[in-house]
């Protein structure tokens, strides 16, 4: 967030064996022409050397190979991501 504001995480069990971990910000929100866009690889926003577009593909990859799920919710002054990922049960 350019000029300061809230991060906010929180967690949470799921109903069926999972996590949730909710990432909040109240940063200016994500325009509608990008919300398509924004898991894919280089896509970015910012100017040359401020981001390779990678942060987010990755981070689905990675949550996906898990058997997980990414989603978000998006507006002025609000983007809530929503990652839900299965909790891996003890074998003892």
């Amino acid at each position: 967030m350019k000029n300061g504001g809230k991060l906010t995480i929180k967690t949470s069990n799921g109903e069926d064996g999972t996590v949730i971990v909710r990432i909040i910000d109240s940063g200016i929100g994500i325009p509608p022409e990008n919300i398509s866009k924004i898991f894919e690889p280089f896509f970015t926003t910012k100017v040359t050397g401020e981001g390779s577009g990678l942060g987010l593909h990755i981070c689905k990859q990675i949550i996906d190979s898990h058997q997980g799920n990414i989603s978000f919710e998006s507006s002025k002054g609000k983007t809530e991501f929503k990652v839900i990922l299965p909790i891996l049960q003890s074998s003892k």
